[in-house]
């Protein structure tokens, strides 16, 4: 049977005796057109029995197939943690709820992972939980967010938000509470932004959380960004590019001095490409030092730096006193301005390797956003190693993926074969009804070479670099698009929120 066939959820506690017990057997008590009935699943088949034998039932037992079960267990849950919350609510519109409820102690207490905290409070249970779902999604961002007459929460995952759970205001308001004191923030002040941080334990691994919190019109809203481990971050191999890409990556870190750049979007895997990059290189004859803002992958073998504007430590302050720590390798985490870019140039002209990034499109476009910032375009042939321009898409879903129709205008735009065969995003189990699994990375790397070198003695505008790197070899990223397109990867809605021109 399937999940859509069951038209209401009987949850009341009085009605069947112990039905959270029964809950944690995967014993569902559900009603399908007002008659009573028992779902199973075979996954769970022995534990929801022993439970049964119990027990003298007299309703009728169905099988439901292992997605229809998992999201009718999770109304049951949904449905539970509603009743839990309003029973806390109830008790803070009754004055009885005091603000101890949220002390930091409590949540510090024993220092338990969060799976194991079910003697907490429920908003404590309940916050540790979007922490635990987030994770399971592989989530990479957690928004809380207040409007009107309700509260929101979503999860990015694969770069897009999806919608979580909706909350009533109140309850909201408790949850922004609970997540600022975790934060060590202040939770009477709701007037001006704040920044924490704070850290969570799930499965025995301890996960740091970047807080931010903004007041808007109807409320704060929150976002949270999971900072991942060293043990997390991916090999170079691991990325996604092109074989030709990696092998000239690799050749660019065995320079001993020269500057490496990655560009591209906000959300783009700028920061996972750098560490990559110097977890390639990493090695204990080498003094390696970082900045960045945040920290987002911490690791135990560089040295890291937080970027703090209220103590005047900045991108460019800090990478003045790194120069003073005889560093081997730097890594800036964005080169913002002209000083941050001059400092830079001169660290790579002066013997050391530098890795930063940059918010251009195309990779050709950093050439031009240097000489922007005032840096000498002979200081920038001497300095520039390499520019690698990238993007993350979204792998359609192999077990449900369906052909799609293309329209002529978007023939045109990608330089498609007018028979060839797209195909588009359904849903089903596999990938959570989403159309996609996973993401993989598309660059296009742009090396300076002697030809392009050249060239940047004289006025050169970004259409000409980016031909002469063709000319050189570099393969654009909208041909990786297109490749992915024809060859069934990505859809075409994905390639258009992509975009790239």
């Amino acid at each position: 049977m399937k999940f859509d066939e069951i038209h209401h959820i009987s949850l009341n506690p009085l009605e069947y005796d112990g039905y959270e017990n029964a809950l944690k057997s995967f014993v569902l008590f559900s009603t399908i057109d007002d008659k009573t009935i028992i779902a199973l699943s075979k996954e769970h088949i022995s534990v929801s029995l022993d439970y049964l034998s119990k027990f003298d039932y007299e309703f009728e037992v169905i099988f439901l197939d292992d997605i229809s079960f998992e999201r009718l267990y999770n109304r049951f849950l949904e449905v539970k943690t509603d009743k839990a919350m309003s029973m806390i609510q109830q008790e803070h519109e009754d004055a009885s709820f005091v603000e101890d409820d949220f002390s930091v102690a409590e949540f510090l207490k024993t220092g338990s992972d969060i799976l194991t905290s079910e003697e907490s409070a429920p908003i404590i249970k309940f916050v540790n939980s979007l922490f635990y779902q987030a994770i399971k999604k592989k989530s990479s961002d957690i928004h809380i967010e207040s409007h009107e007459f309700k509260g929101e929460i979503r999860y990015r995952v694969d770069g897009v938000l999806s919608k979580h759970i909706e909350l009533e205001k109140n309850i909201i308001d408790l949850v922004i509470s609970r997540i600022k004191v975790i934060s060590n923030l202040d939770i009477s002040e709701k007037r001006i932004p704040q920044d924490g941080r704070t850290q969570i334990k799930i499965s025995g691994k301890t996960l740091d959380i970047r807080v931010s919190i903004l007041p808007t019109f109807y409320g704060e809203r929150i976002v949270m960004r999971i900072l991942m481990q060293s043990e997390d971050i991916p090999h170079l191999s691991q990325l996604g590019f092109a074989s030709h890409i990696t092998k000239s990556l690799e050749t660019l870190v065995q320079h001993s001095y020269g500057m490496i750049l990655v560009t591209g979007p906000t959300g783009s895997g700028k920061s996972t490409t750098l560490h990559a990059l110097l977890q390639q290189i990493v090695d204990s004859s080498k003094n390696i030092i970082t900045i960045e803002d945040p920290v987002e992958y911490k690791s135990d073998e560089i040295n890291q730096i937080q970027v703090n504007s209220k103590v005047g430590l900045t991108f460019a302050s800090g990478l003045r006193s790194i120069l003073r720590q005889d560093p081997d390798i730097i890594m800036l985490g964005e080169i913002r301005d002209s000083e941050t870019a001059s400092i830079s140039v001169q660290a790579a002209l002066t013997g050391h390797l530098l890795f930063s990034t940059l918010h251009t499109n195309r990779a050709p476009a950093a050439i031009s956003r240097l000489i922007d910032m005032g840096v000498e375009k002979f200081l920038i042939s001497s300095s520039l190693l390499g520019v690698l321009a990238q993007r993350l898409v979204r792998k359609l879903c192999e077990y449900c993926k369906v052909e799609d129709i293309i329209a002529e205008e978007f023939v045109d735009d990608f330089d498609l074969p007018k028979d060839c065969i797209i195909y588009k995003t359904q849903g089903c189990k596999e990938c959570n009804f989403t159309g996609y699994i996973g993401r993989v990375a598309i660059g296009e790397l742009f090396v300076l070479t002697d030809n392009i070198k050249e060239s940047l003695k004289n006025d050169i505008d970004d259409i000409s670099l980016m031909q002469m790197a063709k000319d050189d070899g570099m393969i654009s990223l909208k041909s990786q698009l297109k490749d992915m397109l024809i060859n069934g990867t990505t859809s075409l809605d994905e390639a258009i929120r992509i975009g790239i021109k």
